[in-house]
């Protein structure tokens, strides 16, 4: 027995060090990129590596011009469009439309979100219709919303609008769902009820989720921006993309889809700002 109590080793209280190097090394690499200037420097790393490439191919002569028109074409064509003072006019009705599309259909979504996701009789009864509605695509509602609303910004508004009201809907839903339901016991203990226990202690729980779905929400309305303006319209980034293709007109085709990737990467920059903001004063 003395035998096998000397080949056990001494306990001890000493931590076991780890190598400096992988103690360190992932701190070191999450400080680097939690700085502001390192991260936009990196994000713009894939983008400049892109514009390169996509030089050089053209450079090359592996497309033709019509296919795949250089840079230096695009952006000809855009200080082309900005000397007849066209395009701040196409940017400007598109953000316009969009930003009113989004805005209503955000409202909207808030609005039933919150009811059917508190209310089980309200989820009983609108719930199976929204989830039906959902599913319908995006230009399947052109042609009745001219039929309804005529061609003007109203039937544009109004479908963006739609894209807008799905993401908000379902997030916002989904959340209330899961709300921790001792936090609304506890809310109902300070005598918070209806809507003072919904503004005071439900929203603000699910503060994350609701940006979560207004982002997505946003970016529908980059998507269905393009449907919209299908709607017989004269103005707008999505005019220029189906004008552009009509003319053969690649640089300017190129030029719009690049103004709608840029524009609506600063407007969810935006809406970050805003949503890291609401996190620290009600989550």
């Amino acid at each position: 027995m003395s035998a096998t109590i000397q080949q056990n080793p001494a306990p001890t209280d000493q931590p076991v060090a780890e190598p400096a190097s992988t103690a360190e090394t992932p701190r070191k690499r999450s400080s680097l990129l939690n700085r502001r200037g390192v991260s936009v420097l990196v994000g713009a790393v894939v983008p400049l590596v892109l514009l390169a490439l996509w030089w050089a191919v053209t450079a090359a002569g592996v497309f033709s011009a019509v296919q795949l028109p250089s840079p230096g074409a695009v952006f000809s064509a855009g200080i082309s469009l900005i000397e007849r003072g066209e395009l701040w006019q196409h940017i400007g009705i598109s953000v316009q439309r969009v930003l009113l599309g989004f805005s209503i259909g955000a409202l909207l979504g808030l609005v039933f979100g919150s009811a059917l996701g508190l209310s089980r009789w309200a989820d009983a009864l609108l719930s199976p219709l929204l989830g039906a509605l959902r599913a319908v695509p995006s230009l399947a509602w052109v042609p009745l919303l001219i039929l309804w609303l005529q061609i003007g910004e109203n039937s544009k508004v109004t479908l963006i609008a739609i894209g807008a009201f799905f993401p908000v809907f379902t997030t916002l839903y989904s959340a209330l769902r899961h709300v921790d339901p001792h936090l609304v016991e506890a809310g109902r203990a300070f005598g918070y009820h209806g809507t003072r226990l919904l503004l005071t202690v439900q929203l603000p729980a699910v503060v994350p989720a609701i940006f979560s779905g207004l982002r997505l929400a946003l970016a529908q309305a980059w998507l269905f921006l393009v449907a919209a303006e299908l709607i017989a319209s004269s103005m707008g980034l999505g005019f220029l993309l189906t004008d552009s293709q009509n003319n053969g007109r690649t640089d300017r085709l190129i030029l719009a889809i690049i103004l709608l990737a840029v524009i609506g990467k600063i407007t969810d920059a935006l809406l970050g700002v805003l949503e890291r903001w609401a996190v620290r004063r009600w989550a």
